[in-house]
């Protein structure tokens, strides 16, 4: 942790080096103001609108796969392995 702190007070010199005032060092390393909040707002909106589709198909998939072959109430199939026996 110190380490970090050490690497933070060196770029804080090497910007007044170079002439830069705190307030652009600040925004320099915090990012800061790099993207504006509606870009920022429109990328989440997306997003979770795609998380939302991509869980409903899931959901949608999974419940498909799991219903049962035969219709409720519905006899299952009769056909047995001696009906494709060759019968001569």
């Amino acid at each position: 942790m110190n380490i970090i702190f050490k690497d933070i007070f060196q770029l804080y010199k090497i910007g007044k080096e170079l002439g830069l005032s705190r307030k652009e060092i600040n925004s320099i390393l915090l990012f800061k103001n790099r993207y504006p909040l509606v870009l920022a707002l429109m990328l989440i909106v997306i997003l979770s609108v795609f998380a939302i589709l991509f869980w409903n198909i899931a959901l949608i998939l999974y419940v498909k796969s799991t219903e049962p072959v035969y219709p409720r109430g519905a006899l299952y199939s009769s056909i047995s392995l001696k009906d494709f026996r060759d019968e001569k």
